[in-house]
């Protein structure tokens, strides 16, 4: 199977060791495929940057032991081809997940469970750690 899993839910993963995201995380690397598209990890950088400036090299080993698929992120697309999304912000990820084929994008933005897609699904943590 194979898993994106958004930025939110790894910056919760890296925050919190023990909390649901980081299980998640865990448990995606352990048994299935993990697909990264460009835009989330420009999204960990920028965030880590701005918020969490003193865990930046945290992130850094993390990312850089990571075993993932990357799919870039293409800067120009049709937004007609697309789902419509509440933040427009959120659509580049949403077209790599598209783009990239990938069964389950993982995030905890409630924008992306308004869309009614039949692949990717879009769900939570706490609902593919139930269920898988």
């Amino acid at each position: 199977m194979r898993i994106m899993i958004d930025s939110n839910i790894f910056i919760s993963a890296l925050l919190f060791p023990n909390s649901t995201p980081s299980k998640l995380v865990e448990k995606v690397l352990d048994e299935y495929h993990l697909v990264l598209c460009s835009q989330i990890i420009d999204e960990l950088h920028e965030v880590f940057n701005r918020k969490f400036k003193e865990k930046t090299s945290e992130l850094e080993k993390f990312l850089s032991k990571l075993s993932y698929e990357l799919i870039y992120t293409p800067q120009e697309f049709d937004k007609q081809e697309y789902p419509d999304i509440r933040d427009n912000k959120d659509l580049p990820i949403l077209v790599s997940a598209i783009i990239g084929d990938v069964d389950y994008l993982i995030t905890g933005d409630k924008d992306f469970f308004e869309i009614k897609l039949e692949k990717p699904e879009i769900v939570s943590a706490k609902k593919f750690l139930k269920n898988y």
